[in-house]
């Protein structure tokens, strides 16, 4: 494809609006820290949607990327623009509301780093997703968080090629900020098997806000 079409954006893949209406819906749902997770579960939707809402967008960069309708340059900025729309600092609204939110955008945290390292090419193939774990996990165990977010961005990276996380290592994840950055690459590994329509849009597509 000739480079000056793979330079066209042809729209805003996420906007602040979107965003400012799932923080709206957050605050509307009125959730609250329960006992039971039964009872929290309706209200706490809207932040497993908040999150996939924002997966899918990048999804959808990355498809493009993929099919050459986008450089490498062009598609990083729009995962930056994006990362710097769900990690700004959010106005509280409540406290549990606030624990959720943060919650959000670790996770986000770690599955952006995993969009942006795919697309750079930024990652050792022939290395396994296990070692990975296991090595973000020491990185975290040391402070040495930087490491600790590569070493999860590539991950991530390679769940986007197609591999699985495995399922024993993610079932007994120390509790840590490894564990939720990895909770975002777990959700790009369910949105790409739960459907392909992030590939399916047309050049005109226009942004659709909830």
């Amino acid at each position: 494809m000739p480079e000056q079409e793979m330079n066209q954006i042809p729209y805003e893949f996420y906007t602040q609006k979107r965003w400012e209406n799932w923080l709206a819906r957050a605050k509307e749902s009125g959730f609250e820290i329960k006992e039971s997770e039964d009872e929290s579960g309706k209200e706490s939707a809207v932040f497993v949607n908040m999150v996939d809402d924002v997966i899918l967008a990048c999804l959808k960069v990355s498809a493009r990327f993929e099919h050459g309708m986008l450089s490498a340059e062009n598609s990083l900025n729009i995962l930056v623009e994006i990362r710097n729309l769900v990690l700004d600092e959010v106005e509280p609204i409540s406290e549990d509301i606030d624990l959720m939110i943060d919650s959000v955008q670790t996770s986000l945290m770690g599955a952006l780093a995993a969009f942006e390292c795919y697309v750079m090419g930024d990652y050792e193939e022939g290395i396994s997703i296990e070692e990975l774990i296991k090595a973000a996990i020491v990185a975290e165990e040391t402070d040495d968080l930087e490491m600790a977010l590569d070493y999860t961005a590539q991950c991530g990276a390679f769940v986007l090629k197609g591999e699985n996380l495995p399922d024993e290592i993610m079932a007994e994840l120390p509790y840590g900020i490894v564990a939720e950055w990895l909770d975002g690459i777990d959700s790009i590994a369910a949105a790409m098997v739960g459907s392909d329509s992030y590939k399916e849009f047309e050049e005109d597509d226009e942004d659709t806000t909830l």
